[in-house]
């Protein structure tokens, strides 16, 4: 069964999870390491880890399937959940993919070995409107899909 798995602790699309979840009938899960206040949907299932650098992604990980859906902005949980068939999106609406994640994580080294050595901070896009409307339709795309390849 299709499911949804929520890298929680900073993701700024859990409404439009829901909202899309209710409509299709899904469970959800959104994982963190606390401070999220549990909402009222039944079908959501809120998942307090062990305080961890990764003690989230490694629960996520864990649980995904092949025909399950993941939502994070973490290149390497987005690596481990590509690595298990899921499907990867990430706040933006993008799919991350296996033909691009290598790229993906070694640009995400570069910047993180610039800010080491210049002492500057990367400076990243903020997420606006038209981010939370290519999500909604990322998401209904990768369910329509999903749901055709298991049935």
């Amino acid at each position: 069964m299709l499911e949804i798995f929520v890298d929680g602790d900073a993701c700024p699309v859990k409404e439009e999870v829901e909202r899309v979840a209710t409509r299709h009938d899904l469970e959800v899960h959104i994982v963190s390491n606390g401070g999220l206040r549990p909402g009222r949907n039944p079908r959501f299932h809120h998942v307090i880890v062990a305080e961890g650098a990764d003690a989230a992604d490694d629960w996520i990980a864990a649980h995904i399937g092949s025909n399950d859906i993941a939502i994070t902005s973490d290149l390497p949980l987005a690596a481990r959940c590509l690595a298990k068939g899921a499907v990867v999106l990430n706040a933006k609406g993008e799919i991350v993919s296996e033909d691009r994640i290598g790229m993906a994580l070694a640009m995400r080294d570069l910047s993180r070995h610039l800010r080491e050595v210049t002492g500057r901070e990367t400076r990243h896009a903020g997420f606006a409107k038209k981010d939370r409307s290519r999500f909604l339709d990322a998401l209904e795309s990768a369910i329509q899909k999903l749901r055709r390849r298991t049935q």
